[in-house]
């Protein structure tokens, strides 16, 4: 298995820099990742407010796929996580939903034991593996690695787990692909601006798709389908992610989109990703069986 050690890093997605590895259409790839704090927090003495701050929300890469062209797609199958012993967790003032209420900054250290977070004497936590950076290289301007957006990025997406598939929109020839800020717990939303964040490996499986034409990234599992959509506002970013999953559906199957909504109406879910980052993340998600019975495909 090919591997990328985490001394390969991007701070923000770009067009512009250089590919940290090669590889071709349908290999897989073991990447080192650090978690969002640059591995700068390791002990109950490290502060936040010493930390180097230009070097948080590093992902590993950029991964240069052959046959992945401006106009179509990557397809990132997540085949596992694996952790470091450790986590960190942090909130702060004007930090994430609560922190209009915080005058400074707290941190918090977990050991993970087996398949649990130890939260405390009390409190255990099953581990939910998820990575909360990764994208794609966008058409524009550089983005940084803390900011979500039609490329991926940093939308927090619990559903970013192992045995999820990943379909991006590539704006530049190789994709140059990276991820990282894992979790090894998260909820829907990362309310207080961080997870259970946690250095390790991810190992994904990339596969240009150079015929598949997307406008945002897209995410399927064993059961269900869904759009992935980042906007200013949590309102904007369902709204985005409900008219592209009507608007896919028709398109690739004939049906009455007004038949298609109140079907979905019925059957899917809008879900918070992330409500804390510059643009606000929601996915909806439909149950893959009923796509099935209309023979969709992408």
């Amino acid at each position: 298995m090919i591997e990328l050690s985490d001394d390969k890093i991007l701070y923000a997605f770009s067009k512009d820099l250089e590919p940290a590895l090669t590889v071709k259409s349908g290999e897989t790839v073991r990447v080192r990742t650090k978690d969002c704090f640059g591995n700068q927090v390791q002990t109950p003495e490290d502060e936040l407010d010493s930390i180097d701050w230009d070097a948080i929300n590093p992902a590993t890469g950029p991964i240069y796929v052959e046959g992945a062209v401006a106009g179509g797609s990557l397809k990132v199958r997540i085949d596992a996580i694996e952790f470091d012993g450790q986590t960190a967790s942090c909130t702060g003032k004007d930090e994430g939903v609560y922190g209009d209420k915080l005058e400074c900054w707290s941190t918090r250290l977990c050991k993970i034991e087996e398949d649990e977070l130890v939260w405390d004497d009390k409190v255990r936590l099953s581990l939910t593996p998820m990575i909360g950076v990764i994208g794609v290289a966008p058409a524009g301007d550089p983005v940084n690695c803390g900011t979500p957006g039609v490329h991926g990025g940093n939308m927090d997406n619990t559903k970013i787990a192992p045995g999820a598939t990943l379909y991006f929109p590539v704006a530049v020839d190789g994709a140059l692909f990276g991820c990282g800020d894992m979790h090894a717990v998260m909820g829907d939303g990362e309310v207080s601006v961080s997870g259970a964040e946690a250095a390790g490996h991810a190992t994904v499986t990339l596969t240009a798709l150079p015929d598949l034409s997307i406008d945002t990234p897209l995410i399927e599992n064993e059961t269900e389908f869904g759009v992935i959509y980042s906007a200013e506002t949590l309102d904007a970013a369902a709204d985005g992610a409900v008219h592209r999953m009507v608007d896919l559906v028709s398109d690739r199957t004939g049906k009455d989109p007004a038949e298609l909504v109140m079907l979905f109406s019925l059957c899917g879910n809008v879900e918070v990703c992330q409500m804390v980052d510059p643009e606000k993340t929601v996915r909806f998600m439909v149950p893959k069986h009923v796509l099935d019975s209309y023979g969709f495909e992408l």
